[in-house]
């Protein structure tokens, strides 16, 4: 019990923290309801760290937790809402530098606390899907027009026209917010808010954004863009002394009156309301939220007057008029170092040009009669390393869907959680696979890493060749000329005795040997042929062939064989002494 009443107490000052902090800063003086609002939720959205959440990663951590899978009038309980805090910020965290990690459980805590003060006022304990969505996409951090997308993706039809009924209920939960930060009775929600909005009947993504980023938009919506606005212009700096405060510089908006000469104001200034001199309250303000010289004011004046700077800009883009899907990144998937892919992709695929322009010098060099095998064997070399670079890619999309199965398997349980067997049990099995998933990485990695090997062997062997043809000049004083062309079968080798295997010492290690390879390696004039690596291992294949062919034959007819080589010699055949 005592346990019991300490949590109590912890929870109930954990509620009125963030509270009593807003408070310190003071943003009662601010005198125009729609600036103290805007800046009330940017301190709220800045202290539990959401600026720092794009509204993307938002949609992806509700499609990790199933929230896309729930209807939006479906409750969830706030155990279940700060399992979701949880995979939040704990992602954060993994993109932000080191040196730049937030206070995790503290960031949980607060906004834990202050979604349950919004949204649960009578302390039932459960929120609904709708709520935790409006009120997440609409305090995390990204650009106001993605964030409008998602939104209306939430409250239109599959034909893309927007429901009023839904959108309705969306501003009774996002105008909870205002009134969260005792600003109620400027910004709460009535029934005409809608009809005020949108006075049309259809209503497509263009004309819903149109609305809801026009100058001014929608009075019930205002302090919205105004948020962004101000996240916008908090670094900007302005060289110019405030009329008021006498500070040379400005940080934030800048306000320059439209009736008196050079009177400018710093926002803080302008929020309270102060003037001095002939200046009044009541004179037209206009907001800067940049600095430009006069150089620059007058060089853009002249090009205006020109027609070289549009006159207007269209405040969102145009979108295609259709169904807008539910943002929810389903098929998302992040790859690792997209540049270190790329060149790898650029070697083979350097390497695969290189082997076919070898191929064509090959072909323009060989008679008719090789040039169907030629081809076969270049198509057939092609097709191996086009093999060999999908499986490369496939197994480093492998390797980034496991890490990200990994990431999620490994992903920090609430203390709640450790003490549920039911949940026990699944982070056993959770581990369980992620030992699992480790193994099978591992053994991706090692099949990738063979497949590269085989294919820098291949390379070298090619690069080999080429040396050794290089190095090299002319074939044997008596090969005929169709020896030189690199076509020519390969003659039998003579053998001393019937039916003994036939030897050779390293000096005459050639002999035997005919066609592409014979000449690869002989002395004289240097082939044009670039010595296709294929084509070489084909020529000792039909070598060996003539081997088992002479071993064969070498009963029945040796010395008839040995008389006829020794009568052909002056047609080219190659002899071999004896041993």
């Amino acid at each position: 019990m005592i346990e019991e009443g300490t949590k109590r107490g912890k929870a109930m000052v954990e509620k009125r923290q963030l509270f009593m902090e807003m408070r310190a800063q003071n943003f009662d003086v601010i005198r125009l309801s729609t600036y103290r609002t805007a800046c009330k939720l940017r301190f709220v959205q800045k202290r539990c760290n959401l600026h720092l959440v794009d509204v993307w990663n938002m949609i992806e951590a509700f499609r990790d937790n199933g929230l896309n899978t729930l209807d939006h009038n479906a409750e969830i309980n706030v155990s279940r809402l700060e399992t979701i805090l949880s995979s939040i910020y704990y992602q954060l965290n993994k993109r932000l530098p080191t040196t730049h990690q937030i206070n995790v459980e503290q960031s949980i805590g607060l906004l834990l606390n202050f979604m349950v003060a919004t949204y649960d006022s009578e302390s039932h304990g459960k929120l609904t899907v709708f709520s935790v969505k409006a009120m997440l996409s609409t305090m995390c951090g990204g650009k106001i027009v993605d964030k409008l997308r998602y939104i209306f993706s939430q409250i239109s039809d599959s034909s893309g026209l927007m429901i009023f009924a839904k959108f309705d209920q969306f501003l009774r939960e996002v105008l909870k917010l205002p009134t969260a930060v005792f600003e109620g009775p400027s910004f709460g929600y009535t029934e005409h808010s809608v009809r005020t909005c949108f006075p049309q009947q259809k209503i497509l993504l263009n004309t819903f954004l149109d609305v809801l980023m026009a100058d001014p938009p929608p009075q019930c919506l205002v302090w919205l863009p105004l948020m962004h606005r101000l996240a916008n212009v908090e670094n900007v700096f302005h060289p110019v002394e405030c009329s008021y405060c006498r500070s040379e510089s400005m940080m934030g908006f800048r306000y320059r009156c439209q009736q008196c000469h050079g009177y400018q104001l710093c926002q803080s200034c302008f929020w309270r309301g102060h003037a001095n001199g002939p200046h009044s309250n009541q004179h037209q303000m206009k907001e800067h939220s940049s600095w430009k010289s006069p150089a620059k004011k007058l060089s853009h004046a002249i090009s205006k007057s020109l027609g070289c700077v549009p006159i207007g800009e269209p405040p969102h883009p145009v979108f295609p008029e259709q169904a807008e899907r539910p943002q929810e990144l389903t098929h998302t998937v992040v790859l690792e170092s997209p540049s270190r892919l790329d060149e790898e992709h650029r070697l083979i695929a350097r390497y695969a040009a290189r082997l076919a322009a070898e191929a064509g010098n090959s072909t323009q060099q060989c008679p008719p009669s090789d040039l169907s095998f030629n081809f076969d064997a270049n198509k057939q070399q092609r097709q191996l390393i086009a093999e060999l670079e999908n499986k490369n890619r496939e197994i480093l999309q492998e390797i980034q869907r496991l890490r990200l199965e990994h990431e999620q398997a490994s992903q920090p349980t609430p203390e709640k959680a450790q003490q549920n067997p039911t949940l026990l049990t699944e982070l056993r099995l959770l581990r369980h696979r992620k030992d699992e998933l480790e193994r099978r990485m591992s053994a991706l990695q090692e099949s990738r890493r063979e497949l590269m090997v085989q294919l820098e062997s291949l390379m070298r062997l090619l690069k080999d060749e080429e040396q050794k043809q290089a190095s090299q000049s002319g074939g044997s004083p008596h090969s005929s000329p169709s020896h030189s062309a690199g076509c020519s079968m390969p003659m039998p080798i003579r053998s001393t005795s019937a039916g003994s295997t036939p030897t050779h010492t390293p000096q005459d290690c050639l002999a035997g040997v005919g066609g592409d390879v014979l000449e690869a390696f002989a002395q004289g004039v240097p082939r044009n042929l670039r010595n296709d690596l294929l084509v070489a291992a084909d020529s000792i294949t039909n070598t060996m062939s003539s081997l088992v062919k002479e071993l064969h034959s070498v009963d029945d007819g040796g010395d008839e064989e040995e008389a006829n080589m020794r009568n052909g010699g002056d047609r080219g055949t190659m002899r071999v002494p004896k041993h």
